[in-house]
């Protein structure tokens, strides 16, 4: 099964932007869009979670509330964790989670996610997408723990 044709995001450190070639906004019909959407968007804390700053605003967006499964990841909930093996443990698991409707939806066969930390206050996901076809398409995100 095909990606939507959306607008191509391209990843930068700690955020995406859209991608443009000859003053063109360039689509995407490729599912590296569609990751970097899953992991980046802020999923609705559960009523379980830990608040980073304490507060009430749980986040996610407003229209999953109509939705059987909601958009984004949980990753943000990181963003003022200090870099120990449990955050790193948490943020694969929160990336799993994100990716997971793209394979019930056909778009991927599976996903395989690593989350390690290269340098001081940086998180890498590093994520092994295996494609309908049998194809292995792997993806990088580098960004700043606190920027999550």
């Amino acid at each position: 099964m095909n990606a939507i044709c959306d607008i191509a995001l391209k990843w930068q450190i700690n955020n995406a932007d859209i991608a443009v070639e000859n003053a063109d906004i360039v689509l995407d019909n490729s599912v590296g869009t569609l990751v970097i959407i899953s992991l980046f968007t802020d999923r609705r804390a559960l009523d379980s979670d830990v608040l980073p700053d304490g507060g009430t605003d749980r986040r996610g967006w407003w229209g999953d509330s109509y939705q059987k499964r909601p958009i984004g990841s949980r990753l943000w909930l990181l963003s003022r964790e200090k870099q120990m093996s449990v955050v790193l443990r948490l943020a694969k698991f929160y990336a799993e989670e994100a990716l997971e409707w793209m394979t019930e939806d056909g778009h991927i066969r599976s996903a395989v996610v690593s989350a390690t930390s290269p340098a001081d206050g940086f998180l890498l996901l590093n994520v092994q997408l295996t494609l309908p076809d049998g194809s292995v398409l792997p993806l990088e995100f580098k960004t700043f723990l606190s920027g999550i």
